[in-house]
């Protein structure tokens, strides 16, 4: 079940801390406090955000259809819950706001925050 899910994610995220290089993760990870603390203490944490509207227009491009369970639900007001749900514990990462960017632009963003230290 899901508990049991979320022990392997925290294992995964103790063994990620221990390498070195780029990491990335689903946005639900980094909401469990230990996996945050592990992989904080070892580099930077970027999170990529956007708006609500702007992950309503992705989602309803997806042509793959509703590959997300969260966010399977039409309701706007469920998608709004989760959203400030999780902006909360997000907040505590740097933010990259990607509305209207392409994943180019997010990843020199990216290098240029790195190289910049």
């Amino acid at each position: 079940g899901e508990d049991a899910f979320r022990q392997m994610e925290r294992e995964v995220a103790t063994e990620l801390a221990t390498l070195s290089g780029l990491v990335t993760t689903g946005g639900r990870m980094m909401l469990d406090d230990h996996c945050a603390q592990v992989l904080g203490s070892k580099g930077r944490v970027f999170c990529l955000h956007a708006s609500v509207e702007e992950i309503q227009r992705r989602y309803a491009a997806d042509s793959q259809g509703p590959v997300r369970p969260l966010l399977a639900s039409s309701e706007e007001d469920e998608l709004l819950k989760l959203y400030a749900e999780r902006s909360e514990a997000y907040s505590q990462f740097e933010q990259i706001l990607t509305d209207g960017k392409s994943v180019d632009e997010v990843v020199e963003q990216i290098r240029t925050l790195l190289s910049d230290g």
